[in-house]
């Protein structure tokens, strides 16, 4: 399993599919309703995020069921929180270097 949530958001059609699996688990056809592409394409999507490991696919008879895995996606939130604090902090030092520069 490739652990990458970076690449299972990187298409907006597999972001539309987590947001609808955080309402809950859905079949595969509720989740993937109204994207306006073919069924082949879906499954693309689908197996990107399955193999991500950010959504998983239970099978009950022929119902598939996907939930979303939000442990993995929070990985991809706390490095971008991480960033925002550093990059937080180098815009804070540049501000106050700004403010020091001013004449007036």
């Amino acid at each position: 399993m490739v652990n990458d949530p970076f690449k299972a958001l990187a298409h907006p059609i597999r972001r539309g599919i987590v947001e609808r699996l955080a309402e809950g688990p859905a079949t595969v056809g509720e989740a993937t309703a109204g994207f306006g592409v073919s069924k082949p394409a879906i499954s693309k999507h689908l197996k990107v995020l399955e193999e991500t490991g950010v959504v998983t696919r239970a099978v009950v008879g022929r119902t598939h069921r996907l939930s979303l895995e939000p442990a993995v996606l929070s990985e991809a939130a706390d490095w971008m929180d991480r960033q925002r604090a550093l990059w937080g902090r180098l815009f804070d030092v540049v501000d106050d270097y700004l403010k020091e520069q001013d004449p007036s």
